[in-house]
């Protein structure tokens, strides 16, 4: 077991994350079953960044809040550095703080504007018993420093900062526990074109100096191009399709992959992907389609497609699509 621990960092297993909604009267009478995360598998190895796309509602923040343990899983496993998480697995909250931690999508709102920002950075080093003040000081510091920011910020609040500022803050709070995998979810989004590629550089600097892994949770394919080791695509709840960044996109093989790549505005995309988008909108996760629950939008839709939904098959090293026809 150890030597599988030293390979992989995190380990998912036919995770599920269903909720029960619209019951009456307090009750579950006509109540219905919201599919959020499906049978999700997949494995992040130390100092990996694996990025993870789809639009908005598939199941990427539900998987990332279960990985964390803030979500209990209605079926499945999920295993972070030894730490086993699942419906009859509770995690040790502090020992869960010191493997994996959060990069929100919103700087501002993730802090709290009545803290300094030496107090945000101190607070979880005396939670986790770092007693010794010299040690504090000298950690808040250090940590400062590595994200880009001057002694003199220790003192002022989230609200004197700008918003790249704000998620260096947000980045360093993260950090300060020494964390092994780090779960980005949308990290850039809410900020200026022309800081999004300060914070993009300062991610990657610090994975390579603290041999972190990373989940990159993104709308925008050209961060995940950027950054990521391997990409997974989820489309309501599943994935469909994972692979090496480069085989993802040069060489998509499940049409909602295609779908997503021609959807990034760029004059030289060749002409074969930039016609095959995706066509209507996202269906909901209480009634999912049945079989492959793309194929209402999907243009190489077959009688198949319907009845059947396809499991994830090897297309070449590394390289999985959950498409019949891939």
């Amino acid at each position: 077991m150890p030597e599988v621990m030293d390979k992989t960092l995190l380990s998912v297993e036919d995770l599920k994350v269903h909720y029960e909604v619209g019951g009456r009267f307090g009750t579950r009478i006509g109540a219905k079953t919201l599919r959020a995360v499906d049978g999700v598998t997949l494995d992040v190895k130390p100092g990996e960044c694996l990025g993870l796309v789809g639009e908005s509602g598939c199941g990427k923040s539900t998987l990332a809040l279960a990985i964390m343990g803030l979500v209990t899983p209605t079926s499945g496993r999920i295993n972070v550095a030894g730490q086993e998480i699942g419906k009859s697995h509770k995690p040790d909250r502090e020992a869960m703080a010191r493997t994996v931690q959060m990069v929100f999508q919103d700087p501002y709102a993730s802090l709290n504007p009545r803290q300094t920002v030496h107090r945000t950075l101190a607070d979880p080093l005396r939670l986790h018993g770092v007693d010794n003040k010299t040690e504090v000081e000298h950690r808040v510091a250090e940590m400062l420093a590595k994200v880009g920011l001057r002694p003199e910020h220790a003192g002022r609040y989230p609200h004197e900062f700008s918003g790249g500022q704000r998620q260096r803050i947000g980045i360093a709070r993260a950090l300060i526990l020494g964390p092994r995998l780090v779960i980005c979810d949308e990290p850039v989004s809410a900020l200026d074109v022309s800081i999004r590629a300060q914070i993009i550089n300062l991610l990657l600097d610090l994975k390579d100096q603290l041999n972190l892994a990373y989940i990159m949770i993104s709308h925008d394919l050209g961060v995940v191009e950027h950054m990521s080791d391997r990409v997974a695509v989820m489309y309501l709840g599943r994935l469909v399709e994972t692979g090496q960044w480069k085989e993802i996109f040069e060489n998509p093989r499940h049409p909602y992959t295609r779908a997503l790549i021609a959807s990034i505005p760029d004059p030289f995309l060749p002409a074969t992907l930039a016609s095959q988008k995706a066509r209507g909108e996202i269906a909901s996760a209480l009634n999912p389609p049945p079989g492959c629950h793309f194929h209402p939008r999907c243009p190489m839709k077959q009688d198949r497609c319907v009845g059947e939904a396809p499991a994830l098959r090897t297309m070449g090293s590394g390289h999985d699509a959950a498409c019949h026809f891939a």
